[in-house]
């Protein structure tokens, strides 16, 4: 049984996001969350509310299962860029650069440990 959470449009770029994204892989939620909650990186914020919304979305599937966090483990999570918003800055001998803010889809995918 397994329960995915999306999150969109996040204002962080993909490749900071994989860097803590890859660190949970394979964990189980508890540890994971835990994790997610004392690193210093502004991107676990959005990963960790993603994996509470993925708790919960399994909690609310599945209520009559006895399930805690501790049994659950995240099955696979992936980032994948999307739009990018275009900016303008000036410069020297009034030319314009180009500043690219990336965004991100954050998908996780969590399940239970036990075999049926």
């Amino acid at each position: 049984m397994e329960v995915q959470a999306k999150a969109r449009f996040l204002r962080t770029s993909p490749l900071k996001m994989r860097r803590v994204l890859n660190q949970i892989k394979g964990k189980n939620v508890e540890s994971a969350l835990n994790y997610l909650h004392f690193s210093p990186k502004r991107s676990a914020d959005f990963i960790e509310k993603a994996l509470r919304s993925a708790v919960s979305n399994f909690m609310e599937a599945y209520e009559g299962k006895k399930i805690t966090p501790k049994d659950l483990y995240v099955k696979h999570a992936q980032v994948d860029g999307g739009p990018i918003l275009r900016r303008f800055r000036p410069m020297s001998m009034g030319r314009a650069g180009r500043v690219r803010r990336r965004t991100s889809h954050l998908t996780i995918v969590i399940e239970d440990r036990e075999k049926e």
